[in-house]
């Protein structure tokens, strides 16, 4: 027999009932061709709007087509290119080291677990979440950017503002199957309705749900 679900257990199922209503669709807002190509999507993400980032990547891919040509780029080429990404000098050095680090480690592909990952220059828990939970549908947590990190707090599925432990409350009430796409879906939600300076409650229609109605829940 299943264990009953907790209050905020019920009321993390009903948020992602209502989110799949809004957002079904797993789409990737990052335009990428392959792992390795979402993979510097990322990296340059940080700090930069996705759009900016689908502006930046179509001259860095055609510069450096694969991995290896990335792996041997000259670093002030490669600067040049993302320059306004932000924090262009690190953000170069990371696509460059990791290019190579996937070339002499990883025979040039992008691995499929959480360690390998993190052994990447650029690569921290968020990136990693991105790779295996949007691209390889393999998640072993949650992505908690800004967004999600704001979002959660709002609707009470945490009390915690630190990334980490945001992700971890979240996997305990979320159910596995969910654990890629709901990062997305609270991103687009945050962007479009319940942004950080003005939420627009009033065409939400996730107010129902939402502690700031006097919605009760158990975080």
């Amino acid at each position: 027999m299943p264990a009953k679900k907790t209050a905020l257990q019920q009321h993390a199922l009903a948020v992602v009932k209502e989110l799949k209503k809004l957002y079904p669709e797993h789409v990737i807002p990052l335009h990428h061709g392959n792992a390795w190509q979402l993979l510097c999507a990322v990296i340059l993400s940080a700090q930069c709007t996705d759009a900016h980032v689908n502006t930046i990547t179509p001259h860095l891919f055609k510069k450096y087509p694969t991995v290896h040509h990335l792996a041997a780029a000259d670093i002030k080429e490669v600067e040049s290119i993302i320059h306004s990404a932000g924090f262009y000098h690190s953000k170069a050095l990371s696509l460059i080291e990791s290019s190579k680090r996937l070339c002499e480690v990883f025979g040039g592909e992008v691995p499929q677990n959480m360690d390998d990952l993190l052994s990447l220059r650029g690569v921290a828990r968020k990136t990693a979440n991105v790779m295996l939970g949007d691209y390889f549908k393999k998640p072993a947590g949650i992505v908690v950017d800004t967004h999600v990190k704001r979002l959660a707090f709002r609707l009470e599925l945490t009390r915690q503002t630190d990334p980490v432990k945001v992700e971890k409350d979240l996997t305990k009430i979320i159910p596995y199957e969910y654990w890629g796409w709901i990062a997305i879906a609270l991103i687009l939600h945050g962007r479009q309705v319940c942004n950080a300076r003005k939420p627009e409650c009033s065409r939400c229609s996730m107010s129902g749900l939402c502690p700031k109605n006097g919605v009760k829940t158990s975080a």
